[in-house]
């Protein structure tokens, strides 16, 4: 098959990038012809490897912009929107694609209605409510409200809706079309995190959705009983300097570090011993699932949506009440204290960590393109995976 994915850009170190490139390498080497368009990646290298046989579309609509406020924004947003459809439709019937799939980005308003003879699917990386976790305020929280409400009418027009998690599909209704295919584990390492360091790993952009202010504050009563543990967040965002500012105002910049992403993660997540996350909202979360398949016991905020599909409560880690910085204090504490317990999640961990294999996945996603594909089966009877 010949299948086009639509995504701002592959230049950033996020989850949903890392995702894109594990899909798309897998469906190269699988003999399908894979495209990825982008709409500002400004000739940026990806961040991520992607197989040679992968091609690569920039349509230059550049929606980060140059822009200073929210009002600049707004007005140039629909001319934007315009020149998107224009090229997107023009590159769309030269491709001649089976299916094209949205990442839920600025082409999603308008893609299913594109008459390229291609079989149109939406996905998302994050929850059914997440414009309304943004946190924002004034004009950008009723811009946040009514895109969340149309999100919703949005979806209903696809061949396929395709989300991460149960959770969430029960928050979009009793859609026909919907679908839900988990993300796949990004690698599988040689080795289990033998546990012994003294070190907790977060992974993540500096941003108010992954809640590292929450972590952060939480170290504090953390340092009073183990000095000798450091945390590692590794990421970057437009939040460092206030995370970092954070830091010194609690005397913690010598065992809270700030780390810029680095691409042997997996090195990482192997010489730590416990992983921490405090995110506001997420899809599902793979700082959890490379966690996990290293072998690491996680603690987590059960925030929508992600945590409570991966972690069993005492199993493989801990899920918290979101922003309870006191027990996700505790927990670590317990966790630092206890090597046999830190033992035994991680094994649970790894194990549990079969049910994200990327074969096992990827045929879920090689079985729904050719469902909706097939002449045979009209798109609002698909099965839910």
């Amino acid at each position: 098959m010949k299948i086009v994915y639509c995504i701002l850009g592959t230049f950033n170190s996020g989850g949903m990038e890392r995702v894109l490139a594990n899909k798309a390498n897998y469906l190269a080497t699988q003999g399908h012809e894979l495209i990825i368009v982008t709409t500002d990646q400004k000739d940026r290298n990806s961040y991520f490897e992607m197989d040679n046989r992968i091609s690569m579309y920039d349509l230059a609509i550049n929606y980060a912009g140059t822009e200073k406020n929210t009002l600049g924004r707004l007005l140039s947003y629909p001319g934007k929107q315009w020149m998107h459809r224009k090229r997107l439709s023009t590159l769309l019937k030269s491709l001649k694609a089976d299916v094209v799939v949205s990442m839920f980005d600025h082409d999603a308003s308008f893609l299913y209605k594109l008459k390229d003879g291609s079989k149109k699917m939406l996905e998302i990386h994050f929850s059914r409510y997440k414009r309304l976790q943004y946190g924002r305020r004034g004009i950008r929280k009723l811009i946040d409200q009514f895109r969340s409400r149309t999100d919703l009418d949005t979806a209903k027009k696809y061949d396929s809706f395709v989300v991460l998690t149960h959770e969430d599909k029960g928050y979009w209704g009793d859609l026909p079309n919907i679908n839900v295919i988990p993300n796949s584990n990004s690698f599988i390492p040689q080795a289990q995190a033998p546990l012994l360091e003294k070190k907790v790993i977060a992974v993540g952009r500096y941003d108010y959705q992954k809640g590292f202010d929450e972590l952060i504050q939480a170290w504090k009563h953390v340092y009073k009983v183990h000095p000798d543990w450091s945390l590692s967040i590794f990421g970057q965002g437009p939040l460092a300097d206030g995370l970092q500012n954070l830091i010194n105002d609690l005397g913690l910049q010598g065992v809270v570090f700030l780390r810029a992403p680095v691409k042997n993660i997996e090195n990482e997540y192997l010489s730590s011993s416990i992983l921490a996350m405090t995110s506001r909202y997420e899809g599902l979360p793979m700082a959890l699932l490379e966690g996990q398949v290293c072998g690491l016991p996680l603690v987590s905020y059960a925030c929508k949506c992600g945590p409570k599909d991966i972690i069993r409560d005492g199993e493989n880690g801990f899920l918290l009440r979101e922003g309870d910085q006191a027990e996700l204090a505790r927990k670590l504490i317990h966790l630092m204290d206890d090597t046999g317990l830190r033992v035994q999640m991680g094994q649970n961990s790894r194990l549990l960590s079969s049910n994200y294999a990327e074969d096992l996945i990827m045929h879920q996603w090689l079985s729904l393109f050719k469902q909706i594909t097939s002449k045979d089966v009209a798109p609002n009877k698909l099965p839910i995976c």
